[in-house]
């Protein structure tokens, strides 16, 4: 029949090297849910021995929880290597070092994962280093490396719609009504919120950040509101809920099209009356909470299926903010690039890198489906492993090898704007002088110094080609 689930014999398998029971039975239903098959390891000596098994032959993939082996960690990542070069391991810990981070992946992790983990994440990395059509190192999403910046001024980008975006952030933080921000996964949405808060009047107020997707369903409400003792099993004592924390201040909720209809009327009545009741209470208290929520998708579609109470959204949309996608503003992407290098020369262990017109364009060329955020990822991973002082095309090997030949101007993707800049990082305009320089260096690079081509396309003569050069110090050589 059609319904049957899958042989447990033709399931991927991960092994999970971890000592925690809960987590092991935890991380074992997530799994299911996605057909994975999980067999679990105590120790390092125990997974050693059990790579030559049976199951261990067969393998797709190992989850290392970092307590196990402790500071050994990266050198039993380096012996599970050893042994199966091409099996793919994901590391699981509780710190956000960047310099654990760089060594586990030098050691031979293919990515790195901050507990507590939501279940989404954790299968998105399981997904992205297992399939084989898709680049499976170099596009993981190693996203928890860096802080985020919290102010505007990290938001960078130059596209009408980001600007646009930005622009009604700014407005809308200094106020204190609810704002909802839309766009993909990836696109900079908690960050934004984050800037928001800062440069609003609650900025010195408590800031409470949810992401709703990594709460299990049935302990979202007395996550948002609290709950009493005796009122639900295991409810052994009072619990004070994110809104009462946040009284004053600001409360962020991420993935908020993850509520169930029963949550999304709860929590359109709170907003409307101003009353939270924490779970199994007989009584109510009025809290001043300003939300910033997001959703990854258009909540007036979810209305329109039935998925989305109407009276919620329209209280949660009264200003709505939409992020582009990446793919939407390629011509960012040089500025991005050279930003998150800048961050990412400044944490341990990595030094500060430049990157070529060739590798901008490669970058260009991409659709970037995880947006901002892979962006980072994959610079993240290419500096880990760069030798030189500089990012190059084929600091990418699996990005060109699965863009092939689009990298060369092939159709439908947009190199406008690639390896030039027109704003500083304060987003002034950059001297004309300067922009002149990088439009000359560029067409030299692109047509491979082939002057009289370089003079042609750029609508000059050959003289005044060589003497704005001159005037520029430009080596047309280089």
């Amino acid at each position: 029949m059609d319904c049957l689930p899958q042989a447990q014999d033709d399931a991927r398998i991960v092994m999970l090297i971890d000592d925690e029971p809960a987590q092991g039975r935890l991380i074992t239903a997530i799994a299911a849910r996605d057909g994975w098959r999980t067999i679990v390891a105590p120790d390092a000596e125990t997974a050693i021995a059990m790579l030559g098994t049976r199951e261990g032959m067969q393998l797709s993939a190992i989850l290392l929880d970092q307590w196990v082996p402790g500071d050994d960690a990266c050198a039993l990542i380096a012996e599970l290597k050893s042994r199966r070069p091409a099996l793919p391991i994901l590391m699981l810990t509780t710190s956000a070092s960047p310099l654990l981070a760089v060594e586990a992946m030098r050691a031979g992790a293919s990515d790195y994962l901050v507990k507590p983990v939501s279940p989404d994440r954790l299968m998105e990395a399981l997904r992205s280093v297992t399939q084989r059509e898709a680049p499976r190192d170099e596009l993981a999403p190693l996203t928890e490396k860096m802080a985020a910046h919290l102010d505007f001024d990290a938001m960078i980008g130059t596209a009408p719609s980001f600007r646009a975006a930005l622009a009604q952030a700014a407005k809308a933080a200094r106020g204190h009504g609810h704002v909802l921000i839309e766009g993909e996964s990836g696109t900079g949405k908690e960050m934004l919120m984050r800037a928001m808060h800062g440069a609003s009047p609650r900025a010195k107020e408590s800031l409470r950040i949810i992401n709703l997707a990594s709460v299990p369903p049935g302990s979202i409400d007395s996550v948002l509101f609290g709950h009493e003792p005796g009122s639900f099993p295991g409810a052994f004592d009072r619990q004070i809920g994110a809104f009462q924390h946040c009284d004053g201040g600001t409360l962020i909720l991420d993935e908020i099209d993850r509520l169930t209809p029963a949550l999304q009327q709860r929590l359109a009545e709170a907003l409307e009356t101003g009353i939270i009741r924490p779970v199994g209470a007989s009584y109510g208290f009025r809290v001043d909470v300003r939300l910033l929520v997001t959703s990854n998708v258009g909540l007036d579609r979810m209305v329109e299926a039935g998925q989305f109470d109407a009276g919620l959204a329209a209280r949660l949309g009264a200003t709505r903010i939409v992020l582009p996608p990446l793919r939407e503003r390629t011509g960012d992407i040089p500025a991005l690039a050279r930003h998150f290098l800048a961050r990412i020369g400044e944490q341990p262990g990595l030094n500060h890198l430049s990157v070529s017109d060739g590798a901008l364009a490669l970058l260009a060329a991409y659709d970037w489906p995880g947006n901002v955020r892979q962006l980072q990822s994959v610079l993240f991973r290419a500096a880990v492993y760069c030798e030189g002082n500089s990012l190059t095309a084929d600091s990418f090997p699996q990005l060109s090898e699965m863009l092939g030949e689009q990298t060369g101007g092939g159709a439908g993707h947009s190199h406008e704007g690639v390896g030039i800049m027109l704003y500083t990082p304060d987003g002034n305009l950059r001297p004309l002088e300067e922009i002149e320089a990088d439009v000359i260096r560029l067409a030299i690079g692109h047509y491979r110094g082939r002057m009289t081509e370089v003079a042609r396309r750029l609508g000059i003569g050959r003289s005044t080609l060589y003497r704005k050069l001159s005037d520029l110090g430009i080596d047309n050589a280089a």
